[in-house]
C-alpha cells in the first residue's frame, strides 16, 4: 500500500456519532449545572454508606462521618504498601468485604515501571463504569470542538497492554486495566476496535506493531488512542512500512488522537510534525489501575477537568506536608490554584484516603481542572539540587528542540556520578534517532541551561562547576528502552523518569552495552 493510498472501507452500516452527539450535549449540558463541592460531598456520602459494614469501614467509624473534614480526622493517608499489608493481603485473593462490600472478583495489575513490581488494584464494575463515562465525557467535548465530527464512523486503535486475564482464584481474576475495560465496548463498537484479538495477545511489543502496522493501514482510522511514547513508536513502524511522514499520509480520516500516562511535553514537538495537514486533533485522559480521573476538555495544555461524578472523591495534600503526621487535605470544597499536592482517592472499588503516587496542581477551581505534575518520588537531590519530574521533562524537550530531534523517552539517575570530583547526573535519553556528535553535544549544553533556567537550586551548585557538573548524557539506540522494558517488565511498563536503584541502572547500562555493540555504535 503507498503511502499516499485512501484507507480501505469497511462499509459498517451505521455510524453512531449522530447519537453520541446528541448525547455529548446533554451530558455537557448537565456538566455545566454541576457543583463542584455539593457532587463530591455527596458522592462521598455515598461511598461511605455502601462501605459502612465493611471491616474497614467499621474499624473507621463510616457509620458516624458527615463531612470531608470529618472523614479526614477518622481516615489516615495510606499508600499502596501499607493498604496491601494491612487489609488487603492477609486474605488475598479472596477479599470479601474487606474493604468494599462483597466479593472483588476482579484485580487491576498496575502497569509499573522498570522495577518489573505489579500491584493488585480491587476493581469493581462500578470503576468500569466510571472509565466509560471518562472515556465519554471525552468524546463529547471533541464533538463540542469538532460540530461536523465522524469520530464513531470508522476504526478505533487502541494501542494497550496486554488482554489476558489469569486466575487469581476461582472467581478471581486479575489484568490489566485495558484487558478489564475490553468487554466493557458498547456493542455498537465492537468491530471496530483495533487490534483484533490475535494481536492484541502478542506480548512482545515489536512484533505486534510490526504485525498491527498493516492492519491499521488498511482501516478507515478515526481514533488512536495510547501513551505518547508508544505511539510514535508505533506510527514510526507505521513510516517505515508505508512511506510517507505525517498521520494524514497514513490515516486521512483520523480525528482524534486520545493520550495519557506520561507527560506529553517532550513528545508534543513530534506530534505537532506528525498532525501537519491532518484532521486530528490531541487530548489527554488521566487514568491509572485505580480509575479514570480527568480529561482534557479544552486545548492541550490547559488543564484536565476532573470527572466528580466517577465514583471516586478526591483529597489533595500539600507537597511539601505529605509525609506530615497531621498534613492539611483539602477537597474540591477547599483546594486552591497554584499549589502542587499529592492527590489523595477514595473509591468505589475500597480504596479509601489511598495516595497514588501522583502529584497535580490546580489551574481551575470551577470547574476543576488540574495539571498532572509528575510522580511525587520522581525527584533527583543528591546534594540539594532538587530536580523534580517537571523540571527533567520541560529540560529534555528543550534539549531535543536544540538538537533537532524528538523524544522517545528518558530516564535520570539518582545515583551520585563522578567520583570524587564535582557530582554529575546521568541522562539516558533517547531519540528518533541517533545524535551526531554536533547534535549530541548541542542537546546536552541544552539540557543544563534548561535546568539552571528552571531551578534556582541546581544553578547554584552549577555555578563555577565545583559542586556539580554539568549531566552526561548517554544516548540510547532507537527502540533500546523498549527492548530492555519487554526483557524486563514485559508489555508497556513505564520508564521511570528518576532511577534510584544502582542494580535497576546497572542492568539497564549493561542492556544498553550489549545493544551497542550489536548495533556497532
Amino acid at each position: 500500500m503507498s503511502a499516499m493510498a485512501p484507507a480501505r472501507q469497511h462499509g459498517w452500516r451505521l455510524d453512531p456519532t449522530p447519537a453520541l452527539r446528541a448525547y455529548a450535549r446533554l451530558r455537557r449540558a448537565r456538566l455545566a449545572r454541576l457543583d463542584p463541592a455539593a457532587v463530591q460531598a455527596r458522592l462521598l456520602r455515598r461511598l461511605l454508606r455502601r462501605a459502612a459494614g465493611t471491616r474497614f469501614g467499621r474499624a473507621h467509624g463510616f457509620d458516624a462521618i458527615a463531612t470531608p473534614a470529618e472523614y479526614a480526622a477518622r481516615v489516615p493517608l495510606r499508600g499502596f504498601d501499607a493498604f496491601w499489608q494491612e487489609w488487603w493481603q492477609p486474605s488475598f485473593p479472596q477479599l470479601e468485604d474487606v474493604s468494599w462490600p462483597g466479593r472483588i472478583g476482579v484485580f487491576a495489575l498496575t502497569s509499573g515501571t522498570a522495577t518489573g513490581r505489579s500491584k493488585h488494584i480491587p476493581y469493581t464494575p462500578q470503576m468500569r463504569r466510571a472509565a466509560a463515562l471518562g472515556f465519554f465525557d471525552l468524546l463529547a467535548f471533541h464533538l463540542a470542538a469538532r460540530p461536523a465530527s465522524r469520530v464513531l464512523g470508522g476504526a478505533a486503535l487502541g494501542l494497550v497492554g496486554p488482554t489476558g486475564l489469569e486466575s487469581r482464584a476461582p472467581g478471581v481474576e486479575a489484568g490489566a486495566v485495558s484487558a478489564i475495560t475490553a468487554a466493557m465496548a458498547p456493542r455498537f463498537l465492537r468491530g471496530r476496535l483495533l487490534p483484533p484479538p490475535e494481536i492484541a495477545a502478542i506480548s512482545d511489543w515489536g512484533e505486534k506493531i510490526r504485525r498491527l502496522a498493516p492492519v491499521a493501514l488498511g482501516a478507515d482510522l478515526r481514533f488512536l488512542g495510547g501513551s505518547p511514547n508508544w505511539s510514535l513508536l508505533f506510527l514510526r513502524e507505521v513510516a517505515r512500512q508505508a512511506g510517507g511522514s505525517t498521520l494524514a499520509d497514513w490515516f486521512p480520516r483520523l480525528e482524534l488522537i486520545a493520550h495519557g500516562g506520561v507527560d506529553f511535553a517532550p513528545y508534543r514537538d513530534s506530534f505537532a510534525a506528525l498532525l501537519a495537514g491532518s484532521r486530528a486533533e490531541t487530548r489527554e485522559a488521566y487514568s491509572a489501575s485505580e480509575g479514570f480521573f480527568a480529561y482534557a476538555d479544552r486545548g492541550d495544555g490547559e488543564g484536565l477537568r476532573l470527572l466528580l461524578d466517577g465514583g471516586i472523591f478526591y483529597e489533595f495534600v500539600p507537597l511539601e506536608e505529605l509525609g506530615r503526621p497531621q498534613p492539611r487535605r483539602d477537597w474540591i470544597g477547599t483546594a486552591r490554584t497554584g499549589i502542587d499536592y499529592a492527590m489523595a482517592i477514595s473509591t468505589a472499588a475500597g480504596l479509601w484516603a489511598y495516595l497514588p503516587g501522583d502529584a497535580v496542581r490546580f489551574v481551575t477551581l470551577d470547574p476543576p481542572r488540574i495539571l498532572v505534575r509528575g510522580r511525587t518520588s520522581s525527584s533527583v537531590s543528591m546534594i540539594g539540587e532538587h530536580l523534580a519530574e517537571p523540571d527533567l521533562v520541560a529540560a529534555v524537550a528543550a534539549a531535543a528542540r536544540a538538537a533537532g530531534r524528538s523524544v522517545t523517552d528518558f530516564t535520570v539517575s539518582g545515583i551520585l556520578q563522578g567520583g570524587a570530583g564535582p557530582r554529575r547526573h546521568l541522562v539516558l535519553a533517547e531519540l528518533d534517532r541517533l545524535p551526531g556528535p554536533a547534535e549530541a553535544e548541542a542537546f546536552a549544553a541544552a539540557l543544563d541551561r534548561a535546568l539552571i533556567v528552571r531551578n534556582d537550586d541546581y544553578a547554584e551548585l552549577r555555578e563555577n562547576g565545583y559542586a556539580l557538573a554539568a549531566p552526561r548524557v548517554r544516548f540510547v539506540p532507537p527502540g533500546g528502552f523498549a527492548r530492555w522494558l519487554g526483557a524486563r517488565a514485559g508489555g508497556q511498563a513505564k520508564v521511570p523518569r528518576v532511577i534510584s536503584d544502582p542494580a535497576i541502572l546497572a542492568g539497564l547500562e549493561r542492556a544498553l552495552g550489549q545493544m551497542e555493540t550489536e548495533g556497532g555504535t
